[in-house]
């Protein structure tokens, strides 16, 4: 035993504008404002949490370079809940649940700079 234990990891989720950002992950994701100065937001739902950072346009890291994957628990039911928020976004920037060969059972969204974020789920065998 080794005396510590890693409890999760938190992304970090460049973008151009923090404010924009910020309603997505909350009015889209049903994410939770925990913490917010400058150009630093610290979000949480449940268990995740992401830390976005705005960035000046043309930085290294400007947005829409990461992708991030979300392990759920009843994912059908999450995408339900946040099925009336994701129809206001372009089609284009959410693909509905499907089965993946390897076995998960996944959506994808784009958030406001075009990170990609996956939700999953285990398929029971």
């Amino acid at each position: 035993m080794s005396g510590f234990r890693l409890n999760q990891i938190t992304p970090f989720v460049p973008c151009s504008n923090l404010a924009r950002q910020i309603a997505f992950y909350c009015d889209v994701l049903g994410f939770e404002e925990g913490f917010v100065a400058g150009n630093y937001a610290f979000l949480r739902r449940e268990a995740v949490a992401v830390r976005l950072i705005e960035v000046e346009a043309g930085e290294e890291l400007a947005g829409g370079e990461m992708s991030f994957y979300i392990d759920v628990a009843g994912i059908d039911a999450l995408f339900a809940d946040l099925l009336e928020a994701l129809n206001g976004l372009p089609p284009s920037r959410v693909r509905a649940p499907f089965d993946q060969p390897y076995g998960q059972r996944e959506f994808h969204v784009l958030d406001e700079d075009g990170n990609l974020i996956f939700f999953g789920e285990a398929i029971a065998p």
